[in-house]
C-alpha cells in the first residue's frame, strides 16, 4: 500500500466562520449530481471543476469561490457529490467520523458519470478543463491530472492523498499550503515535492504562515493575515489556471 501523505478530515475540517456575500450561480443537475454552476461574464471554453471540502459546493463559501473563479473568465462546475448530506447540514451530534467513511465510495462511483456529462455539455474543440481540490476534493484532481482530463490542477490544504498519486501526476499542478496543517503537514509536503521534483512535474507551491487547515474556504475574514491568506491562494490558482489555457 503507498504511503498516506494526506490523511482523512480531521475536527477542524467541520468548523470555520460563515461568510457573507451573495451568490450569483444556479444549480442543475448533470449526470445525477447537484452542480453549482456560475457562468463566467463572456462566452469561454475554460472549465473549472471545483470539487469541495466536507461543507460541499452549495455552502455559501464555497459559493462565493466558485463566482470569483467564474468573474476571472472560467465556467465553474461544483457537483455536490454529498447529495445534501455536506456538513453544512448536519446535526450537531452527527457522528462525522462514520459520515467520512461512508461518504466517499458514493462520492467517487457517482463522479464518472457526472464527468461524462459536464463534457457533453461543455466539451468543444477548444475546451479546457482544470479541477481545483479542496480537503475532501483532492484526491479527484490528482486523478483528473493523472488521466489527462484536466490541463491543470490545483489543490488546497488536501486530504486522503498518498503518495502514488504524486507518481501518477501529469499535468501542472498548484498547491496552496497552510503551515500548520493535520492531514497534510511539513513532513508529507517535503515529501510531495520530492517525488516531483524526482519525476520533473511541473508544479507550484504556496505555502501561508499564520493559517491552518481550512484558511482557503473558511478563515475568519475579521482577521487580516487569513483574509489575506484566502485571497492569495484563489488568486494564485486562477493565475495558475490561467498559465495553461491561452
Amino acid at each position: 500500500m503507498s504511503p498516506t501523505l494526506a490523511s482523512a478530515p480531521g475536527s477542524c475540517c467541520f468548523s470555520g466562520v460563515k461568510h457573507t456575500g451573495t451568490p450569483v450561480g444556479h444549480v442543475e443537475d448533470l449526470g445525477g449530481i447537484p452542480t453549482y454552476i456560475s457562468d463566467p461574464p463572456a462566452p469561454s471554453q475554460k472549465v473549472i471543476l471545483f470539487l469541495a471540502d466536507v461543507w460541499g459546493p452549495l455552502f455559501v463559501n464555497n459559493k462565493l469561490i466558485q463566482d470569483y473563479f467564474a468573474s476571472c473568465g472560467y465556467i465553474v462546475l461544483g457537483p455536490d457529490y454529498f447529495f445534501g448530506d455536506s456538513v453544512m447540514n448536519h446535526e450537531a451530534d452527527r457522528d462525522r467520523q462514520a459520515w467520512i467513511d461512508n461518504s466517499r465510495k458514493p462520492a467517487i462511483d457517482a463522479f464518472p458519470a457526472w464527468l461524462d456529462a459536464v463534457k457533453g455539455k461543455y466539451g468543444r474543440e477548444n475546451t479546457k478543463y482544470c479541477a481545483v481540490g479542496y480537503c475532501f476534493g483532492a484526491s479527484f484532481v490528482l486523478d483528473l491530472c493523472s488521466d489527462g482530463s484536466v490541463v491543470a490542477g490545483a489543490l488546497a490544504h488536501p486530504a486522503f492523498l498518498d503518495e502514488s498519486h504524486f507518481e501518477k501526476l501529469d499535468r501542472p499542478l498548484l498547491l496552496s499550503c497552510a503551515e500548520e496543517d493535520h492531514t497534510f503537514p511539513l513532513a508529507s509536503r517535503r515529501r510531495a515535492e520530492d517525488i516531483m521534483v524526482a519525476r520533473k512535474c511541473t508544479y507550484h507551491f504556496q505555502v501561508f504562515s499564520g493559517v491552518k487547515h481550512g484558511f482557503a474556504v473558511r478563515c475568519d475574514p475579521a482577521i487580516d493575515t487569513q483574509r489575506w491568506a484566502k485571497e492569495e491562494s484563489a488568486k494564485g490558482i486562477v493565475s495558475w489556471f490561467d498559465r495553461f489555457t491561452v
